[in-house]
């Protein structure tokens, strides 16, 4: 047998003109950290009977806040329950609420209402955690409170928990207000 030539290598493919293969591919970037804690407290439903049969719509009612002591909610409708979330999510960063959270308590008691909820907030020793109603845990977990007890009084709907909850985080003193009442100075307030 006649002795084979070696097989010739093969040429360097040019790709000039072919553009990046990566192109129209989209970047993977960073899963990056969330700057408000969210929380969907309430999810409705509600139909309304038409000519063609029951159109559905969809509320939420989504608290945020940054674990420091800015906390906000929002209520959102729309057809779609991701719309309806996502709405409510906007709404609740627009109107925030400072609150003063010292040793991740409240400074003093306080009695919130709205309509015919009452909600009753006390400062709990450090270690008791949260102890409340499911729409009030997720204020309090918003706004970085990690001791407190609560009580729901009355009517027990989410939307009006949750707003008497704010009304008794916006009356809250600061310690020097309190020390003004009291005629004290804020180290004998605070211990």
């Amino acid at each position: 047998m006649a002795a084979e030539a070696p097989a010739a290598e093969k040429p360097a493919r040019n790709f000039k003109g072919r553009g990046d293969r990566r192109f129209g591919r989209r970047e993977r970037r960073e899963p990056r950290e969330k700057e408000f804690f969210e929380k969907t407290v309430k999810i409705k439903r509600c139909s309304k009977t038409v000519k063609g049969g029951r159109r559905q719509s969809f509320s939420a009612i989504v608290i945020s806040g940054n674990q420091k002591g800015k906390v906000g909610f929002g209520f959102g409708k729309a057809n779609d329950v991701s719309e309806a979330v996502k709405k409510a999510t906007e709404k609740s960063k627009e109107k925030m609420l400072d609150i003063q959270v010292k040793n991740g308590t409240i400074p003093h008691d306080i009695i919130g209402q709205y309509k015919s909820a009452t909600v009753v907030m006390r400062p709990a020793a450090p270690g008791t955690g949260v102890i409340a109603g499911s729409s009030v845990r997720a204020v309090c977990e918003a706004c970085g409170i990690t001791d407190i007890l609560c009580k729901s009084l009355g009517s027990k709907n989410a939307i009006n928990t949750v707003k008497a909850t704010f009304n008794g985080l916006e009356h809250l003193m600061t310690a020097a207000e309190v020390a003004k009442i009291r005629g004290k100075s804020v180290k004998e307030i605070w211990g």
